[in-house]
């Protein structure tokens, strides 16, 4: 069974899916089940994932990597999005050669943080705190 903002990916072709409905089906790409994505949490080697922020009164800003992630055409950040606690959500797409950063227009509370590498896939902070760093896992 699926569930809503799970993210699943194609070991074939590479395809990458978004559920956006729960449904009790099983993903399907290139004739073999696809990959659940699981998030990671924690930043692991010299290369900096996971998301970080600083908000005013109007925005949020967020960068991937409290050390500047690389956005090389082989080795970037495909997207960051944020969610909050009263169910929006928004996502921004980015291309090699841009900052791995976004920037929204959202006053309301963070429930979390993701962003996707394409080396090194999903990454996610939740429980956010207004700091701008994770404060643990609900």
């Amino acid at each position: 069974m699926t569930q809503q903002k799970q993210i699943y990916k194609c070991a074939v072709c590479g395809n990458i899916v978004e559920v956006l409905h729960a449904g009790v089906g099983q993903l399907v790409c290139c004739g073999q089940p696809m990959n659940l994505l699981a998030p990671k949490t924690q930043d692991q080697g010299q290369e900096k994932h996971l998301p970080v922020f600083e908000r005013t009164q109007e925005e949020i800003r967020i960068k991937v990597g409290a050390i500047t992630h690389p956005m090389e055409e082989s080795h970037f950040i495909e997207w960051i999005e944020i969610n909050t606690v009263d169910g929006k959500s928004e996502k921004k797409f980015l291309k090699p050669g841009e900052k791995p950063e976004a920037i929204f227009q959202i006053k309301s509370e963070i429930e979390s943080i993701r962003a996707y590498c394409n080396i090194h896939g999903l990454w996610m902070m939740l429980a956010v705190g207004e700091a701008g760093q994770a404060v643990g896992p609900k």
